[in-house]
């Protein structure tokens, strides 16, 4: 007898939406083979029915029709518990092309439950009527599912699902398995639960983990019943954090996060899509994610937010300053006299003026981190990705590689580590190795403090602007770059949510404001902090050998002051026997009420005589005097202020209206004054900080830090830097704030300078074509260390980062170079004027 072939069997789910032409598709494939029955652990019964394509015998059965599989209802419950449990070898998801949104929803629950999925794109008659067209080969790339257009009431495609429902359950499906990425803060606290059921032996290996976590999160109590312990404890952590985060129910978030994937899905395969859903993001996407008018917006926007940055950041940065300023003035003040000051130097010049230096920029770092936050939680960021995704493609990559750039915004190991939404291996390096190209808030805090340096206030926000926007385009240049050389291959296509607009609430923004700002705080307390106290060290030792010549100077300079004081008897037209108070440098009332009661031999005679009246109207206008004199220089700095030269004249006039008002009524005396401090006081303080700051030029240059510095110097040269900056620079390597630290160190000659102060020292020393250069090389330069390590672990090789350290700091020299190389031959930015 001739032997049998063997049949395979194949079990299928047909699943759909209620109204989506499931039940006329599942009497297509099954004729009058069909019936009513229970499957184990199922109680709604379920009809069930057979269809053959050669030698294999298709069972199908049809669940139940849901809109979701959230278990909300015995329906839902029951299409779920036949997948998970059955396992079916194909599920068929049967979709109304004419509503094709709403019923992708259901979609996308099916494939977090890892069966082959194939959809059955039902009433596409109806769509077309309806004019909307499909592109069915980019959509099932997108979704990674096989889709066949069909019309149930008219039996087309029923032999095409065959085949295609053969073709899966033989050789798999074609397409790579997608799933829905929900952000950077679910998609941690799924990871979270996830490692929770591994630790705890509660994984299943007919379920995957991660859809038992996204059922944790939604509080499916279904799923909980048989979680582990340990599992649901975090998952009930990760919702209560979650839900702070996004200030409303955590299953109505993931909700929106599924429908923004659909959305995006439909955004690029999809023409004419109507969602009454949708109709007012709809209306509003209409504008923002033009052609015409989405990069523009964007752009703009950008240019808002720094100067918004700016604006509001700025008076709160100034009292920081002022304050760390303070603090450095106030330790050396009350050191003890005679106690060694190696301990006072490192706390004042190492850890104030370095630590303090980056943490007087907080304001301006929380402010961007609040800008993005609001940015990502309305939905703009998306929609941000969606207007670069045309750009995008151009250099081989897709436009959902945009959000971990932007994410780089902000800090680039998460933007790093969020290359892990992009399943092709080439778009993941890709994106990682041109990711630090973005500018983090590190990189922002360096800015901020060159820019206030270098440019006036009108200058600002176009200065920040346009660095942000040449990080953008040199990372597209080199993502173009690896794609065409290292990287090169086709781009997998990737689904760009688009969720629907959302208003953020307070207290999300300021969850997101205080879990970055406390990540750059800590950095500044732990990593910044040792690299300062390193850095101190390296430019306190070893020590100058004391020769006593500065001193000497010092004391030559004391005696010429003191002469000086002498000559004030014949200024003020007393006799000879008068006494002078022995320092006139203290310019606070106490102080000059003290040297005067010093002075005093007898100050009952000298009131007799009249001499102390004198003395005491001196004293008093010279005090006057010299705080006038000290508003008007600060006048001179009032270019970086909001207010402009307009401000600047206005104090200019007050002083001298205030100076002739001290002149007409006391003439003679406010001469002896402007004498005293033209001729005693300005040449001796001008002669002192000269002292001072050669000693210390001559200590730095001794030091370790010096003698590196110098040794580089020639390279830096040509690239308009000295080897101060050079210095800065090797230290940025490891952190970019720690690059503020150092300046404040290497620039710190008394010790009592705060952020302020340092920014007029740069602004007094170098051009502003150097401040833009530096900037440019901290944004091309090598990554940090942070970002050296996390592109390690995400890429599993060494040669990425040593690529990057190379690459990023050859063309960081090249671009600096040539862009000082141009300024200088055009005379742009060369003048110094701070």
């Amino acid at each position: 007898m001739p032997r049998m072939a063997m049949t395979r069997s194949i079990t299928v789910a047909l699943a759909g939406n209620p109204n989506s032409g499931k039940s006329t598709i599942f009497n297509n494939l099954t004729g009058h083979r069909q019936h009513v029955g229970n499957y184990p652990g199922v109680t709604v019964e379920t009809k069930q029915g057979v269809c053959r394509w050669g030698d294999q015998q298709i069972h199908i059965i049809d669940l139940p029709g849901t809109y979701s599989l959230t278990a909300y209802s015995p329906e839902e419950l029951e299409a779920r518990t036949f997948i998970v449990k059955q396992q079916p070898d194909v599920v068929v998801d049967v979709v109304d092309a004419s509503n094709i949104e709403r019923n992708l929803y259901l979609t996308t629950q099916l494939l977090d439950l890892g069966r082959p999925v194939i959809i059955a794109l039902n009433m596409t008659d109806v769509a077309h009527v309806r004019g909307i067209e499909f592109d069915l080969k980019q959509l099932s790339l997108l979704l990674g599912t096989p889709i066949v257009p069909m019309v149930g009431s008219r039996n087309e495609g029923t032999r095409e699902l065959i085949a295609a429902i053969a073709q899966v359950a033989t050789d798999g499906s074609p397409y790579r398995s997608r799933h829905v990425y929900y952000g950077r803060e679910i998609e941690e606290e799924v990871a979270r639960v996830e490692d929770a059921l591994t630790s705890d032996g509660g994984a299943q290996a007919s379920v995957p983990q991660r859809w038992v976590a996204l059922q944790l999160l939604e509080g499916d109590p279904e799923v909980a019943e048989t979680a582990p312990s340990a599992a649901k404890a975090v998952a009930a952590s990760s919702i209560q954090h979650l839900e702070r985060v996004f200030g409303g129910a955590l299953d109505t978030v993931m909700a929106d996060r599924r429908y923004g994937f659909v959305s995006g899905a439909c955004q690029e395969a999809v023409r004419s899509t109507a969602e009454t859903r949708h109709s007012l993001s709809d209306a509003i996407d209409a504008v923002v994610t033009s052609s015409l008018f989405g990069l523009p917006l964007f752009l703009a926007l950008m240019y808002v937010v720094f100067l918004v940055i700016f604006r509001l950041g700025g008076p709160a940065t100034d009292l920081l300053s002022a304050g760390f300023g303070h603090l450095g003035s106030l330790i050396i003040d009350w050191w003890p006299p005679g106690m060694d000051t190696t301990v006072r130097d490192l706390l004042v010049e190492g850890v104030i003026g370095g630590v303090g230096g980056v943490l007087a920029l907080l304001p301006n770092v929380l402010f961007l981190f609040m800008a993005i936050a609001i940015l990502e939680d309305t939905g703009y960021m998306a929609r941000a990705a969606f207007i670069t995704d045309r750009l995008m493609h151009h250099i081989g990559l897709h436009g959902k590689s945009f959000i971990p750039l932007v994410l780089g915004f902000g800090c680039t190991v998460p933007a790093v580590m969020a290359t892990r939404i992009l399943e092709n291996r080439r778009d993941r390096l890709t994106t990682m190795l041109v990711a630090p190209l973005m500018s983090c808030g590190a990189k922002f805090a360096v800015y901020s403090m060159l820019i206030a340096a270098f440019f006036p206030q009108a200058w600002r926000a176009p200065v920040l602007w346009s660095v942000y926007l040449i990080g953008v385009m040199l990372a597209m240049a080199g993502a173009r770059l690896l794609r065409s050389t290292l990287l090169r291959g086709e781009s997998v296509p990737l689904v760009m949510e688009l969720p629907p607009y959302r208003m953020p609430t307070v207290r999300g923004i300021l969850i997101h404001m205080w879990e970055r700002g406390g990540e750059f705080v800590k950095k500044a307390g732990t990593v910044i902090l040792a690299l300062s106290i390193v850095l101190w060290a390296m430019t306190a030792y070893p020590r100058l050998p004391d020769d006593g010549r500065y001193d000497a100077r010092r004391d030559e300079a004391a005696a010429r002051y003191e002469e000086g004081l002498h000559s004030l008897r014949a200024l003020l037209g007393l006799p000879e026997s008068s006494a002078v108070p022995g320092n006139l440098l203290l310019d606070d009332r106490v102080g000059l009420e003290e040297n005067a009661a010093e002075g005093s031999v007898d100050d009952h005679k000298r009131e007799a005589t009249g001499e102390g009246a004198t003395m005491e109207r001196f004293l008093s206008l010279l005090r006057d005097v010299r705080a006038i004199r000290e508003r008007m220089a600060d006048a001179e700095r009032v270019r970086f202020e909001d207010s402009g030269s307009s401000a600047k004249q206005l104090l200019q006039e007050a002083a001298v209206a205030r100076l002739s008002q001290l002149e007409y009524r006391e003439p003679s005396l406010f001469s002896a004054a402007v004498r005293y401090l033209d001729e005693v006081e300005g040449p001796y303080r001008v002669a002192l900080e000269s002292i001072d700051g050669e000693e210390h030029a001559a200590r730095l240059g001794n030091s370790a830090a010096g003698r590196i510095g110098h040794f580089m110097e020639p390279a830096l040269v040509p690239l308009g830097f000295d080897w101060r900056i050079g210095t800065a620079l090797i230290g940025a390597m490891a952190a970019r704030e720690a690059f503020i630290a150092q300046l404040g160190i290497l620039f710190a000659a008394d010790g009592r300078q705060s952020s302020r102060e340092l920014q007029h020292r740069l602004g007094a020393t170098y051009p502003p074509l150097t401040g833009f250069t530096i900037m440019l090389f901290i944004l091309i330069g090598s990554p940090c260390l942070p970002t050296l390590a996390v592109t390690y672990r995400e890429s599993r090789s060494w040669k990425w980062p040593l690529l990057q350290i190379i690459a990023f700091t050859f063309a960081a020299y090249a671009i600096v170079f040539v862009v000082y190389s141009l300024g200088m031959i055009l005379g742009v930015g060369t003048t110094i004027i701070g």
